[in-house]
């Protein structure tokens, strides 16, 4: 597993031992990045669930101004691909419980613009995290949202805010939804 583009281009990034994460191939990867074109240059990026941190790591090599990411067991393993990558002083990394630390931001009044969720399959926690995303104050207007998850053909939560853009299969295993938080109405933007 390497980074693909950008100022850390070629960097080769350690996955956890005999854990069962289950880390984005970077065939689906390099699909994804592909489908957001230039849509991350210059973004926060929030990745929840993130594993090795790939995907976070990928979008700051290719422009993002900064990145959060959050896991309750690989925090030591992200911050040293991110010290690998030199990509350290933009990444932030959160050790804990995912909703919990997303709580904790959206009280510091943290918005991002592009948020990873890649959660374990099979265990309810992307529906969980999709609604929870749609219902708090997390995302900045026209936030985009990219949902890893199973091949299975279970539909989405109803969403209020969110709005899909894009669903793309990998196989029978993997899909992606692109989601788009639409532009804040004239009322709801802050002064």
């Amino acid at each position: 597993m390497r980074i693909i583009t950008g100022t850390a281009k070629g960097c080769n990034l350690k996955t956890p031992k005999g854990m069962s994460t289950r880390p984005t191939s970077d065939r689906v990867k390099e699909s994804l990045f592909s489908i957001l074109g230039g849509e991350v240059d210059g973004t926060r990026v929030l990745d929840i669930f993130a594993g090795t941190g790939a995907l976070g790591l990928e979008a700051l090599s290719r422009g993002a101004r900064e990145a959060v990411f959050i896991d309750k067991a690989t925090d030591k393993l992200i911050r040293e691909n991110a010290q690998h990558c030199r990509l350290s002083d933009r990444a932030e990394i959160l050790k804990g419980d995912v909703f919990a630390q997303l709580n904790r931001l959206s009280v510091q009044g943290r918005r991002f613009d592009l948020v990873f969720c890649d959660p374990p399959y099979h265990e309810g926690l992307w529906q969980k995290a999709i609604s929870w995303l749609d219902d708090n104050e997390l995302l900045a207007p026209r936030a985009l949202v990219v949902l890893e998850r199973g091949g299975e053909n279970e539909p989405l939560p109803e969403l209020k805010r969110l709005k899909l853009l894009k669903n793309q299969r990998y196989g029978n295993t993997t899909q992606i939804d692109f989601l788009e938080l639409p532009e804040l109405m004239k009322e709801e933007v802050e002064p």
